[in-house]
C-alpha cells in the first residue's frame, strides 16, 4: 500500500481514505481471487465475529459454505461447542440445512420457524423424513393460525436429487438452475431416494457457482473457535481442536497484556495443528509480542465496533485504518498476518482494511441483522424487522460470563463494562440474509482488486494507492437517493 501524498501525522479511520485507480490487465471480477494468505483455509476473506448474537451453527454453515469463517464465542459451553462443531461438519457443501415441519404442526410454529432462513421456506416431511410438501411465508400470512400445515401445503414440488448436487461442477449446477427456473421455483428441497436432506433456491445454485466453500482435508465445512484467558486455556483449546475446529482465536479486550502471552505461550506448546489467531492490539509492539507468543494471526482492533463503548468510556483504542496498517506491516516482517477487526460499515471499509494489509476483516454487528444470527426475530412499533446485539465487553455479556461465579463477585464486575447491551440491527430488506451481504461485500472487494490491477490480495496489498480525504470528500462520494 502507498499514500499518493505525503502520509499524514495523524491517525486514519477507514473513512477518512480512499483509494486511487492504476493501470490494470484484470478485466473481470472473476479473475480475482479472494482466498485469504493467512493459512486458515478461507475462500474470501470475511469472517463473522465471535459474538453471542452473531456466531452460532446456521452462521457457520452459511459462511463456510460460502468460503468464509465464523468464530463460535468463547462463552459458549465446552460441550455445547463441541456440539455445534459437529453438526456444521456434518453440512453439506453445497446444499442448506432445510426448516422442517411436521403437516400436523399449526401455522402459528411454522410462521416462527421460516425467519430462520432468508428465502422464507419450510419442508412438510412425514414421519420418515419424507418430503411431502414445501410452504412459505407468504402462503402462511393469512391463514387462521391453528390451521394445520399440511392443509396448506404446496405438494407439486419437484424434488432435486442430491446425488445431483455432490461434487458438481458449473456444468451441473448450470443444468440443476435451469431445472429450478424452468418449473418456477425459488425454493427446492433436496432428497435421497425421497428422504429429505437438503434445500437450494436458484440464487443459492448461482452462488455455488462463484463461491468456493472453505472445507477442512476431509472435505467438511470450516468452523473456528474462541476461548478466553482466564479460563483452564490448554484444555480448552485441545477440547475445541479434538471436537474439529479449524482455527482457534485466543480472545480478550486487551491482547497486549501478560495473561494473554501465557495463553499464548501454553496453546503453542501443544502443537494443535491448527493456526492460532491472537488480540486485539493496536500497535506494532503488540503484534511482535503476541507474534513471539505463538500466534500465527493477530487480531487487530480496540474500540471500533458498532457496539463498543471503549474510547467513550476509556479513550483507549486508535482509529482503525492506521491500526490496520501498521500492525499489517509488523506482521508481514514477522511472517505473520493481521484480521481487521472492527469498524466496517460498507463494502468500502472491508476493500481498505485488505489495502491496509489485513489478510481478513471481521464483521459482527454488521452481520448481526441477518436471519442468519442466532437472535430472535423481533418487530419494531413500525413493523420493522431486527435483531438485537450487544457488545462482548458489555453487563449483559459479563453476566453470562460469570453466571457459574457466585453472586457477590458477578455483581462486582457487573459494575464494569465496556459495551451496549442491547442494540437494535435491522433487518435490510434487499439484503435480509449474510449471504446478501457477503455478494455485495465481495463484490465491491473484487471491483477494488481490478481497479488496482490486482489478481489477489497480495498483489491487492502491493498495489493498492490510498489518498487522504476531507469529510466533504467522504460525502460527495455518497450516493443520493432522491434528488437535490
Amino acid at each position: 500500500m502507498h499514500f499518493i501524498t505525503e502520509r499524514p501525522s495523524h491517525d486514519l479511520t477507514y473513512s477518512d481514505v480512499f483509494l486511487v485507480p492504476s493501470r490494470s490487465e484484470v478485466s473481470s471480477r472473476f479473475d480475482v481471487d479472494l482466498s485469504a494468505p493467512d493459512g486458515t483455509g478461507s475462500t474470501i476473506p470475511v469472517v463473522a465475529a465471535n459474538m453471542t448474537a452473531v456466531s452460532g451453527r446456521r452462521m457457520a454453515e452459511t459462511m463456510a459454505r460460502r468460503g468464509g469463517l465464523a468464530v463460535l464465542p468463547q462463552d459458549t459451553p465446552l460441550q455445547v461447542a463441541a456440539d455445534t462443531i459437529a453438526w456444521i461438519k456434518e453440512r453439506h457443501p453445497v446444499y442448506e440445512t432445510p426448516v422442517r415441519v411436521s403437516p400436523d404442526d399449526t401455522v402459528l410454529s411454522a410462521l416462527h420457524l421460516v425467519p430462520k432462513r432468508a428465502h422464507g421456506h419450510a419442508v412438510v416431511v412425514d414421519d420418515r423424513n419424507n418430503a411431502i410438501g414445501t410452504v412459505s411465508r407468504a402462503s402462511l400470512e393469512g391463514v387462521d393460525r391453528f390451521t394445520s400445515v399440511g392443509t396448506i401445503m404446496d405438494e407439486t414440488f419437484e424434488p432435486v436429487e442430491s446425488r445431483l448436487l455432490d461434487d458438481v461442477g458449473r456444468s451441473g449446477l448450470a443444468e440443476v438452475y435451469e431445472r429450478i427456473t424452468e418449473a418456477r421455483r425459488d425454493f427446492v428441497p433436496v432428497v435421497d431416494g425421497g428422504v429429505l436432506v437438503g434445500a437450494v433456491t436458484a440464487e443459492s445454485v448461482l452462488r455455488s457457482s462463484i463461491y468456493t466453500p472453505a472445507l477442512d482435508p476431509s472435505g467438511r465445512l470450516r468452523v473456528a473457535a474462541a476461548i478466553g484467558v482466564n479460563a483452564a486455556v490448554g484444555e480448552h483449546a485441545q477440547a475445541l481442536v479434538a471436537a474439529g475446529a479449524n482455527v482457534l482465536v485466543i480472545d480478550t479486550a486487551h491482547g497486549h497484556q501478560e495473561k494473554m502471552i501465557e495463553a499464548l505461550r501454553t496453546v503453542r506448546s501443544l502443537e494443535l495443528g491448527v493456526p492460532i489467531v491472537a488480540g486485539n492490539v493496536v500497535t506494532a509492539a503488540g503484534v511482535e509480542d503476541l507474534v513471539a507468543a505463538g500466534a500465527d494471526i493477530v487480531k487487530v482492533g480496540v474500540g471500533p465496533g458498532a457496539m463498543c463503548t471503549t474510547r467513550m468510556m476509556t479513550a483507549v483504542g486508535r482509529p482503525q485504518f492506521s491500526a490496520v496498517a501498521e500492525c499489517a506491516a509488523a506482521a508481514q516482517e514477522l511472517g505473520a498476518h493481521v484480521w481487521a477487526d472492527g469498524g466496517v460499515r460498507y463494502p468500502r471499509d472491508v476493500a481498505l482494511a485488505l489495502a491496509a494489509g489485513a489478510a481478513q476483516v471481521m464483521i459482527g454487528s454488521w452481520f448481526a441483522g441477518t436471519y442468519e444470527s442466532p437472535g430472535d426475530l423481533l418487530i419494531d412499533s413500525e413493523g420493522r424487522p431486527y435483531k438485537e446485539s450487544f457488545g462482548m465487553a458489555s453487563a449483559r455479556a459479563v453476566a453470562a460470563r460469570t453466571r457459574t461465579e457466585s453472586a457477590f463477585e458477578r455483581a462486582r464486575k457487573g459494575l464494569f463494562e465496556e459495551g451496549i447491551s442491547s442494540g437494535r440491527m435491522f433487518v435490510d430488506p434487499e439484503r435480509p440474509g449474510v449471504e446478501d451481504l457477503l455478494d455485495e461485500i465481495t463484490s465491491g472487494v473484487r471491483s477494488s482488486c481490478t481497479y488496482a490491477g490486482a489478481r489477489d490480495l497480495t498483489e491487492f496489498f502491493a498495489r493498492a494507492r490510498v489518498g487522504v480525504q476531507s469529510a466533504a470528500g467522504y460525502e460527495e462520494g455518497r450516493p443520493l437517493h432522491k434528488s437535490w
